[in-house]
């Protein structure tokens, strides 16, 4: 058992190192936005091609990490990442920095499903749905704490922050190959979900709760990506005080995460909570339009990542509740549809930005909405599912 604690830990650690990638992009845009002379919908664009790539990707290393192993799709994810950010590094074209992005969208599309499939053959069944909470939590703190992380290192240099998560990446990989040991396979029902995975996807069951992960996905990626553009157009701060914004954010929706996300789920269940938490947060994305002071700034940015962090884990725990036998199924789709809304938001938020700053918060806060229409569709068919599974 405590091996593959150990096990869990290291992977877990690959995984938010291969996330964080993201997230450091984003406080040090403004400044390579201003270096090259970048659009909004370049800069957009550009946020989404590790998306676009690790959409397209996934499928394919979802086998081959069947094929090669476990193991060796996550070593070759981490290498391929540290070039990816060591480009970015160095780039001082466009193009460079296209490259470097759809590199770390493979390398993420090549950790992911070898990290989910290693995760499903050391647990049990009992185990599996809290192993996978904490994976999704890796990869929202890593999507989060990125920005914070990149723009502290940017006070040094605007390209420090892609050096140090190149350097991150390499030794993580060393790491990987000296203390991951392949699992022993779980094949059978893994063969079974990928059969079934594209007719299952489209269940009312399934298919209402992944269009809504794609909105709250869509909703945080134009928010995440467009914010320090927009501070830094409107308000004229710098990428430290970025930094001190989404790292302020990012550690009390940590902290309100591990506090008050059982006792929320307990009162109210994941549907309700997830409903109210979109209400909550379009109000906040919406008012971010309509203020001027730093503090009040600092404090919409904590109350939208607060509604964001209590989300993630609702959508992890309700899918746990209903997938039964198909874990490894709904954990894919759950990745696919977070996937198009990263790919999705930053674009559609560039091009907003590019004809008002204030766009993409109007834009975002009314697809919100709809989020929580369709939220309220949704109640009847867990309860039919969790009635029939009790009968």
């Amino acid at each position: 058992m405590e091996k593959q604690q150990v096990t869990l830990i290291i992977l877990l650690i690959n995984l938010f190192i291969a996330f964080l990638g993201i997230g450091l992009v984003i406080p040090v845009l403004p400044t390579i936005m201003n270096e090259l002379h970048l659009s909004g919908s370049v800069v957009g664009n550009l946020v989404a091609a590790f998306a676009l790539a690790q959409l397209l990707v996934s499928p394919i290393a979802g086998r081959w990490a069947d094929t090669f192993g476990r193991k060796k799709m996550i070593v070759i994810g981490l290498i391929i990442f540290s070039i990816s950010e060591f480009l970015f590094g160095i780039g001082q074209t466009v193009e460079v920095l296209f490259i470097s992005r759809l590199l770390g969208g493979i390398s993420a599309a090549f950790i992911m499903p070898a990290v989910t499939a290693f995760i499903a053959d050391i647990t049990t069944m009992e185990t599996r749905a809290k192993a996978l909470g904490y994976m999704s939590a890796s990869i929202s703190t890593g999507f989060i704490i990125g920005p914070g992380i990149g723009g502290f290192l940017a006070e040094i240099g605007s390209r420090v922050p892609f050096f140090s998560a190149a350097l991150l990446a390499l030794v993580s990989a060393i790491f990987s190959i000296v203390m991951l040991k392949e699992p022993v396979r779980r094949a059978a029902g893994h063969i079974q979900e990928t059969r079934t995975g594209l007719k299952r996807m489209f269940t009312p069951l399934y298919f209402v709760a992944f269009i809504i992960i794609f909105i709250s996905s869509f909703g945080l990626a134009a928010f995440d990506s467009i914010f320090s553009l927009f501070v830094d157009h409107k308000f004229g701060f710098t990428p430290k005080d970025i930094a001190i914004i989404i790292t302020g954010g990012a550690v009390l929706g940590a902290i309100s995460q591990v506090i008050l996300f059982d006792r929320l789920t307990k009162k109210f269940g994941e549907i309700r909570l997830i409903r109210y938490c979109f209400i909550f947060s379009s109000i906040f994305v919406f008012l971010m339009t309509m203020v001027h002071a730093y503090f009040s700034i600092l404090f919409i940015t904590v109350f939208v990542f607060v509604g964001f962090d209590l989300m993630r884990p609702a959508f992890t725990s309700y899918l746990s509740k209903v997938a039964g036998d198909e874990q490894g199924f709904v954990s894919g789709m759950n990745s696919m549809f977070t996937s198009f809304g990263n790919v999705f938001g930053p674009v559609i938020g560039g091009i907003l930005f590019d004809i008002d700053l204030d766009f993409p918060f109007y834009f975002a806060a009314i697809f919100m909405a709809i989020g929580i229409g369709l939220s309220f569709t949704w109640k009847q068919e867990i309860n039919e599912k969790l009635e029939s599974d009790m009968n």
